[in-house]
């Protein structure tokens, strides 16, 4: 259903992204990514690697990363994807936020839901 390609919307040394090898229709699960979660106070050993650039938010008091292809999907302000925290089996589900076409990319935002506009912290200026 899905796989792994380069990324035209990426131009780092790592441009990946999830590209769908099907019709998907929209609210199909498209992928579970297992979660390896560690306390916020952890954190700023992740940010010392590349890593903090890929982790997610997860609860009040921890982050995580994602495992499979959690951690490679894209951004968008107008995403075809979105994805739901089941804190229950410690993961990440993926779903179609709207019909995505065989080829197309999916992406999600960052932000955590569909309609969320504020910058992104790699876009904020310091």
């Amino acid at each position: 259903m899905i796989e792994v390609k380069t990324s035209p919307l990426s131009d780092g040394e790592f441009n990946r992204g999830v590209f769908a090898t099907r019709d998907i229709k929209k609210g199909e699960l498209i992928h579970e990514a297992p979660v390896i979660a560690y306390p916020n106070d952890q954190h700023e050993h992740i940010e010392k690697t590349l890593l903090a650039d890929y982790t997610f938010n997860y609860g009040a008091n921890h982050s995580a990363i994602l495992l499979g292809y959690g951690m490679l999907f894209n951004h968008s302000y107008k995403p075809n994807a979105t994805y739901d925290i089941s804190f229950e089996d410690h993961t990440f589900k993926f779903y179609a936020y709207t019909d995505i076409k065989a080829g197309e990319e999916i992406l999600i935002n960052y932000n955590g839901e569909v309609d969320n506009d504020d910058p992104l912290w790699f876009n904020e200026e310091e």
